[in-house]
């Protein structure tokens, strides 16, 4: 089993910056892509960003791209999205998942390629 748990989330207005941390647990964590998602309100689950098993390649969306930044630390079993520059449409809940592959081979944009989920952060941009 894995458990996935984020944090970092809260209010900011528009213009500033958040630090999203994802820590697992279990042995597997240096072994899997990671990716994170967001649920803006009323509208579905999408992708975010994500970054495979070494930390040496990363996709993001076209939404975020050059605004939010995935890391990971295997040895802490944390992944990261820092977000900058952030808009009110960034509103959302944000969701870190396991990836069900090592590398971004396949589709790490959709929800069905991931096999662990965590319970959300809600990150509030103001206008």
């Amino acid at each position: 089993q894995v458990q996935l748990v984020e944090s970092g989330g809260g209010l900011v207005q528009a213009g500033g910056s958040l630090r999203l941390s994802c820590a697992a647990s279990g042995r597997t964590f240096s072994s899997n892509t990671m990716g994170w998602f967001r649920r803006p309100p009323g509208k579905e689950r999408e992708f975010v960003a994500a970054i495979d098993w070494s930390g040496s390649s990363t996709y993001y969306a076209d939404s975020v791209k050059g605004r939010f930044t995935i890391s990971r630390d295997n040895a802490q079993s944390t992944v990261y999205l820092q977000m900058n520059s952030l808009k009110p449409e960034d509103t959302a809940v944000y969701y870190c998942a396991r990836y069900q592959n090592p590398d971004l081979s396949g589709y790490p944009t959709s929800t069905r390629r991931y096999d662990y989920w965590g319970q959300g952060t809600q990150v509030t941009v103001s206008s």
